[in-house]
């Protein structure tokens, strides 16, 4: 089962953690509307298609995060059954007050 945490600390905990990475489950034009700086966007539409190609350590510690956090459950449960051993679920960017960028 993925681990939860609240998107700021989750945010905090990402950028302090070697070669993590911040995972934006939501379509191309939410992310492209405003996301968190460092983010990477994986829809979850193509997670089951181009996630082993665009993350393929397994290994690497990933916080996934969508709009209100539903997607991102989803996302983080489904990187778990693909074998993804660093994953963490920090819910959704509408909880977010930090900075965003385009």
């Amino acid at each position: 089962m993925p681990v939860k945490k609240e998107i700021h600390a989750g945010v905090q905990e990402a950028g302090s953690v070697p070669d993590a990475l911040l995972v934006d489950v939501r379509n191309d034009f939410e992310y492209n509307t405003g996301h968190i700086p460092g983010s990477f966007n994986l829809a979850l539409s193509r997670i089951l298609k181009e996630a082993e190609e665009q993350l393929p350590d397994k290994a690497q510690p990933l916080y996934i995060y969508c709009q209100s956090g539903a997607r991102s459950a989803r996302a983080a449960k489904l990187l778990e059954l693909m074998g993804y051993e660093n994953v963490t679920d920090i819910g959704g960017i509408a909880d977010y007050t930090g900075p965003r960028e385009k």
